[in-house]
């Protein structure tokens, strides 16, 4: 083998780092959304019952914040 096929075997292509820098850039920014939207969001209250029921088996909300 040749000195050169040597000397670039094993390394990552300039294609294959752009790649990998889009896909982390994508990721980033998905999660930096994420928690954008957590963080800003207020959810609307929902009626809900506020006695335990007979049967125990409906779900309710354990503290009203409403």
């Amino acid at each position: 083998m040749s000195s050169e096929v040597i000397k670039h075997q094993g390394r990552l292509s300039r294609r294959s780092w752009l790649w990998i820098m889009i896909l982390l850039a994508l990721f980033l920014g998905a999660n930096v959304h994420l928690l954008y939207v957590a963080i800003t969001s207020t959810p609307d209250c929902v009626s809900h019952l506020k006695a335990p029921d007979e049967a125990g088996s409906a779900y309710r909300a354990a503290r009203s914040s409403c």
